[in-house]
Order: C-alpha cells, then sequence, then structure tokens
C-alpha cells in the first residue's frame, strides 16, 4: 500500500512519541521509553514483563554519575527491582546533583551489545528530551510493536547521521531595518524537523564569495535581549554589517542551545546558575559540547546557488565544517560584539574550552 509510512515518517512518529512519553520498538528487540516523559503507570507496566530493564545513558552522564560506561559512549545502568520513577528522573536528569549527589552505587551491564541503546539514545536526542532511555529486551519486537500499536524503526535508520533532504517551500520580500532589499526563504526538511530560515539581503552575486552567517537560534538572546550570551548583538550585528554592504546571506539555523533544544539549554543555564561552566552544563546533561549540524548550513548555501563565502563567525569549527562540506570559505571576518559584565565568564569559557576567537 502506497499510504504507509517510509522509514522517514517512522522515525519522524517515533521522535513525537517519545516526546508525549509513548514507547516505540526497535528491530532487533528492544522497548524504548524516554527518561524525562516516563510516567509512574507505564513503568509499573514495564516491570510486568519481565527481564531486566536497564536506563541507557551517555558516557558524559556517566561520568558525572561515577558510572562505569564499558561501551564508552554509552552506559547501561541496571533498574533496581525498587526504583520508582522518583530515582529514574534523578539519574537521568543531574538537576539536584549537589544536593543529592549520591545516587548508587549504580551496577552497569558489561556484556552484550550496546547498538540498540545508542539508537535509542539518539531517537531522545533527536527529539529534543534529555538523552537517556529505559529499555526492555524483547524475543518479538515486530509482533509486540504490533500487539500495543507501537511505532516500530530499525536502528540502524535511528543511527543513521545522513542529512535529511532540505525543500525550499517559500520566499518573500521582507523590509527590514538594515535594508529594505530584504528577502526570507524558507527551507524545510524531509525528516518533520525543524524548519530553517535565510535571509537574503540584495541581490548577491552567485560568482563571487557572499558575506554570511550560520546563526543558530537563540530565543533568549536574539528575541527577549539575554546578558547570559552574545547571540542578539551578533544576529544584530551581522545583519547590520550585510546591511551597510548592501549584499550577504544570514541563515537562521534552529538549533537551539548548540542543538540541545530551549528545555535542555534552560536546564544547563540552571546548572550554570550552580557554578558549572556551559561545558560542564551540557556534559553533566548527557550532552556532548556542540551537537549542532553545520552540514544544514552548507547545504542551503549551495541550494541557493553559494558555493563560497566571507563567514561571519568567531568559531574556526564552523570554518572548517563549512570547507569541509564544500563550502569555499575565502575569508573569516570577525564578529567581536556583546560582551558583558553577565557573559564574560561564558565567552571565555568558549574560547578556551571550544576555541572561539574573542
Amino acid at each position: 500500500m502506497g499510504f504507509a509510512p517510509d522509514i522517514t515518517e517512522r522515525l519522524a512518529r517515533a521522535r513525537a512519541d517519545l516526546r508525549m512519553g509513548v514507547p516505540v520498538v526497535l528491530v532487533g528487540g528492544a522497548l524504548v521509553l524516554a527518561a524525562e516523559t516516563l510516567d509512574a503507570e507505564r513503568l509499573a507496566d514495564l516491570r510486568t514483563l519481565g527481564g531486566s530493564p536497564v536506563l541507557a545513558v551517555t558516557g558524559r552522564r556517566a561520568q558525572t554519575l561515577k558510572a562505569r560506561a564499558y561501551d564508552a559512549d554509552i552506559a547501561r545502568i541496571v533498574l533496581p527491582p525498587d526504583a520508582k520513577l522518583s530515582w529514574v528522573r534523578a539519574v537521568a536528569d543531574p538537576a539536584d546533583d549537589l544536593r543529592s549527589p549520591m545516587k548508587g552505587p549504580l551496577q552497569t551491564v558489561r556484556d552484550g551489545s550496546a547498538d540498540l541503546h545508542r539508537a535509542a539514545i539518539a531517537l531522545v536526542k533527536a527529539a529534543r528530551l534529555l538523552p537517556a532511555v529505559v529499555m526492555l529486551d524483547l524475543d518479538d519486537a515486530a509482533g509486540f510493536a504490533q500487539a500495543n500499536n507501537l511505532t516500530l524503526v530499525p536502528a540502524d535508520a535511528a543511527l543513521d547521521t545522513g542529512l535529511s533532504p532540505l525543500n525550499p517551500i517559500i520566499s518573500a520580500r521582507l523590509p527590514l531595518d538594515v535594508s529594505e532589499a530584504g528577502r526570507l526563504h524558507i527551507f524545510r526538511p524531509d525528516d518533520g524537523a525543524e524548519e530553517h530560515y535565510a535571509v537574503e539581503i540584495g541581490q548577491p552575486d552567485r560568482s563571487q564569495p557572499v558575506l554570511s552567517r550560520l546563526h543558530s537560534a537563540c530565543f533568549t538572546g536574539d528575541l527577549l535581549g539575554s546578558l547570559k550570551c552574545d547571540c542578539g548583538p551578533q544576529l544584530r550585528g551581522a545583519l547590520g554589517q550585510m546591511g551597510a554592504e548592501g549584499a550577504g546571506v544570514l541563515l537562521y539555523l534552529n538549533q537551539e542551545g548548540r542543538g540541545i533544544g530551549l528545555a535542555n539549554k534552560m536546564r544547563a543555564y540552571s546548572l550554570q546558575d550552580q557554578g558549572f561552566d556551559t561545558v560542564e552544563a551540557n556534559h553533566r546533561l548527557g550532552f556532548e559540547d556542540d551537537e549542532r549540524d553545520f552540514r544544514i548550513g552548507a547545504e542551503i548555501l549551495k541550494r541557493m546557488g553559494f558555493g563560497a563565502v566571507r563567514l561571519l563567525t568567531n568559531n574556526p569549527a564552523k570554518v572548517a565544517r563549512m570547507q569541509s562540506c564544500g563550502i569555499t570559505v575565502a575569508e573569516r571576518v570577525p564578529l567581536k560584539v556583546g560582551e558583558n559584565a553577565h557573559n564574560h565568564a561564558y565567552l571565555a569559557t568558549k574560547a578556551a574550552k571550544s576555541g572561539h576567537l574573542l
């Protein structure tokens, strides 16, 4: 039948299910529940299935928990028989780590493959949830999924790191403060994830390097004027420079919080209030320093007909990623704006730990 969802659509359905607290099933034999959205009723139902459920977390989170990550990037923590929902949440979420640092002793699984657990973590990350999942091995995954009307997805599809095709949806004239010759382009990925935008100023010559910026969405800085980061001033500074030159392209990529989503970004902010820097906060949550995918920006530039840029950035990693994606970076244009008393330490951390040239 032509109406059945393909694998891309199944993955989108799986992400939505996990966000709502609905379990999904991985081909190969595993029931997956996101720790963040798990409720007491489903945890109790899981117990009735028997077996040995585990709470899988990333190696980063395991390091904070002092749990042995035998699989390096994944730790499979045995779920104690009497573990309640509060225990699962406490292990998955670092919010109360300092108040209640002793979570264990935590027993972790050493034998067997962690491939399914790795795929499950990838799914909850893509769903912008905490990277922690409760999992149970299943003998008949397909049968269980069918009997319980659950989404069934192959583990290798969840782990696929290929870039979903981006489709131009519409563009329209948009006069801006910096230039009346503004135009907004909307791009939508096939995988149902967030849309991304390109702000084009003037009529840039496609045969020449275009003044460009890859700007990751920052609700707090761009919209609210947060003083904790330099994102808002960078956004306005980049657009202002493009307006002054009469041409440019700003890509507004919906990868909030370096790709972890706004809710997790606020969790990181809460940890920063406890004394951790921005990188340490991400690690305690179970994320890497930067979870963004800069291939999205390169693909949009190509779709718009640009092959070379003068890149407005202080981040050498962006330059390297653009080059690796086939976009020539003719020049790195510094964008040093927005430092204040509230974000001085944040910027110093970006320079010291992430290599930003400030």
